[in-house]
């Protein structure tokens, strides 16, 4: 047989497409493996046309007998992942067939938590950071107002925590390293609905005349008593 003959042969058979969301979660779902294989065949029989083939059927295709087979479909649809769906034709004729919907929902369902807390986690470690960063820069610990105030900058004003940590470098930069004024400069920003870094930086620029401020070191406190800083006053901010 010719290759070309071959390749014809297997395109003309069709194929069954499934997602890989199922083979990396069955397990998890407390699917068992010949169950698995039986939702493949499922699959294959509705892409002939069959789409409620009995264990017969099927038992012809998969070395379990008809018993089992059976039991594995009751397995499925006790679960919730197989139900017999009935439709009706123009003419009014009732047909019924297996439907995998369930199980798919499922999967997609798991994967958007799985996702969400994914999510969830990443932003609890940038706003640990953030923390961090600020207990470095007072030298203590927080208080539990300072932190609930931090906490509000992230759930009611939205504010990312790179646009906090802009903040903290420009109060570190003002030599004005507190909650109050780190405060007001986020308000002010917001207020000109000013979201990403760079417009944060250029909009501190314009007040400095256009200089770009320095990068401030680990700990402000051990800066350079001489070294001069460009300075603006969020709190006194012109209109």
């Amino acid at each position: 047989m010719k290759s070309q003959d071959r390749l014809r042969i297997w395109i003309e058979r069709g194929n069954v497409h499934i997602s890989q969301l199922f083979f990396h979660s069955y397990k998890k779902l407390g699917i068992r493996d010949a169950d698995a294989m039986l939702v493949l065949q499922l699959m294959s029989f509705a892409e002939d046309g069959n789409g409620l083939p009995g264990p017969s059927d099927i038992a012809a295709r998969m070395s379990l007998p008809e018993e089992e087979i059976g039991s594995g479909l009751q397995r499925l649809m006790q679960t919730g992942f197989l139900e017999i769906e009935r439709t009706m034709d123009d003419d009014g004729r009732l047909s019924e067939a297996y439907s995998l919907h369930p199980l798919w929902n499922r999967l997609v369902d798991d994967q958007i938590l799985l996702c969400d807390g994914q999510a969830q986690a990443d932003r609890q470690a940038e706003e640990g950071e953030v923390f961090a960063i600020f207990e470095q820069e007072f030298g203590r610990l927080l208080s539990p107002m300072e932190c609930e105030t931090i906490s509000m900058w992230f759930d009611e004003d939205g504010h990312s925590t790179e646009l906090i940590k802009a903040a903290l470098r420009e109060a570190v930069i003002a030599r004005k390293v507190s909650l109050r004024y780190i405060d007001r400069i986020l308000f002010e920003w917001k207020k000109k609905n000013i979201r990403s870094v760079s417009d944060a930086e250029q909009e501190a620029r314009q007040f400095r005349g256009g200089s770009s401020p320095q990068p401030p070191r680990q700990n402000h406190r051990e800066e350079d008593p001489q070294r001069k800083v460009p300075f603006y006053n969020w709190l006194e901010e012109r209109e």
